[in-house]
């Protein structure tokens, strides 16, 4: 209705001014007998128009944010405060249906890989009929693919516990694809059915309900910890079997929607049980588009992205100024030679960021070294890297990582700044705020425009 009246005030305006327009062309006699030109006569009318224009803007503009600031209100009145993760996929979720938010696929892509949703009017409203459309175009679980949602992009829908769970795969190591499937087959048959997937919605509701009291089953940011011991895991499951559990806001339902996820893992009609070589297949494919995504933003096509290029996708969830950015670029061009510039493949990139999703092992085997007081080369990383993932990181890319983070130049790698920045850039896409704004961000343009221009 709001578009609707910002539409009406323009049409009154384009009339009133086409009125004017054809008077003005006439000439009229003013005080003294002298003639004046039409053209002075449509000063007013193009202040009023202004005015009209304005009045037609800020209505359009009030109308189009309502839905959000509806949402915003009811958000604001909850006793429960938001974590970074509620807050996140609020911000990114684009549609709605009965009442519950939920992110297309393509939300999800953007809400890891940006700091800030598309533009928007408003959230779409989904009908029956669009999530017929979103079920007919979903693949099933045997035809997983590591571009599935990018080819589905706005015709798939997730929920809040499935953001989550989305959000803990792709920080999962191999290692733990089993631990996480085991999480969901309750039965113990290496099957998952339908339902005990569902079990997950009621165990993050318990979560949730868990931080406005006792706490302890969740992290800083209210998410359960999926891996934690199975005994204990068993008795919560017992006691969040009825959907009474689940909480009934915006965030969560207890009607149960067919979303995107379980379509393709269950079938439309829920019959299909999940076999942990499909799950995992899952799990590995989204890791993999998720990486092919932020490759290609720098990449733009080529195989290669520059050494430069591997640093700004290594700093860029950092918690840096624009000064001390700029420090460890420049600190990684001063120490590149020329003939050691060879770019890094997708491959080098894959498997620098599956050694980061087993950060904790690594850090383990260095502490041994730190404790002792010991520096660590490169040799040393390469080895504890092998011990902790079963492959090898290519000497380049360990060369320039150690470019970036060796602070004083000696051939040692500054470990605890290098364990907290890659734990930053572990949790990529919880950056609400982007690295460069206000005075601050004018400053960084004119440096890197001063810098390509030389």
């Amino acid at each position: 209705m709001a578009t609707w009246g910002g539409v009406r005030y323009m049409k009154s305006w384009l009339h009133f001014f086409r009125k004017c327009e054809g008077s003005a062309s006439k000439t009229f006699k003013v005080v003294g007998g002298t003639p004046l030109t039409g053209k002075l006569v449509l000063v007013p009318a193009i202040l009023t128009s202004s005015a009209l224009c304005y009045l037609a803007a800020r209505r359009h503009k009030f109308g189009a944010v309502y839905a959000l600031k509806r949402q915003k209100d009811v958000l604001e009145s909850s006793a429960l405060k938001l974590t970074s993760r509620e807050r996140r996929f609020i911000k990114f979720a684009s549609v709605e249906h009965q009442g519950q938010l939920y992110m297309t696929t393509q939300d999800f892509i953007e809400s890891i890989t940006e700091a800030e949703p598309r533009p928007r009017l408003k959230r779409r409203i989904l009908l029956p009929r669009d999530l017929d459309h979103f079920y007919a175009v979903t693949p099933r679980a045997s035809k997983s693919t590591t571009h599935m949602f990018r080819d589905l992009h706005d015709t798939g829908i997730i929920s809040y516990t499935e953001y989550l769970f989305l959000l803990s795969v792709l920080t999962k190591p191999a290692t733990g694809f089993r631990i996480a499937f085991n999480m969901f087959d309750t039965d113990g048959n290496e099957r998952v059915s339908r339902t005990e997937f569902l079990v997950l919605e009621k165990i993050f509701s318990h979560a949730r309900r868990e931080r406005r009291g006792s706490g302890g089953a969740t992290d800083a940011e209210g998410l359960y910890d999926l891996d934690r011991d199975p005994q204990e895991r068993v008795s919560i499951l017992r006691g969040v079997r009825s959907d009474e559990d689940v909480e009934d806001d915006i965030l969560q339902h207890k009607k149960k929607v067919n979303t995107t996820l379980l379509v393709h893992f269950f079938g439309p009609k829920g019959d299909h049980e999940l076999s942990y070589d499909e799950f995992k297949q899952f799990m590995e494919n989204l890791q993999e588009e998720v990486l092919e995504i932020e490759f290609q933003e720098f990449a733009k096509g080529y195989h290669k992205i520059s050494e430069v290029e591997f640093a700004k996708i290594l700093l860029r969830y950092t918690y840096l100024r624009p000064d001390q950015y700029d420090l460890y670029i420049d600190r990684l061009v001063e120490r590149m030679e020329e003939t050691s510039l060879r770019g890094v493949t997708f491959e080098e990139f894959r498997d620098f960021c599956s050694f980061l999703n087993q950060l904790e092992d690594f850090a383990i085997a260095m502490r041994m070294y730190t404790m002792a007081d010991q520096p660590i080369s490169q040799e040393e990383f390469h080895r504890a890297v092998r011990i902790c993932t079963g492959k090898a990181l290519s000497d380049h890319v360990v060369d320039t990582v150690f470019c970036i983070f060796d602070e004083d130049g000696d051939g040692q790698l500054s470990y605890k700044e290098f364990i907290g920045f890659m734990k930053e850039r572990r949790q990529r896409g919880f950056k609400t705020t982007p690295r460069t704004t206000g005075w601050q961000a004018f400053k960084y343009c004119v440096k890197q425009e001063m810098r390509t221009s030389t």
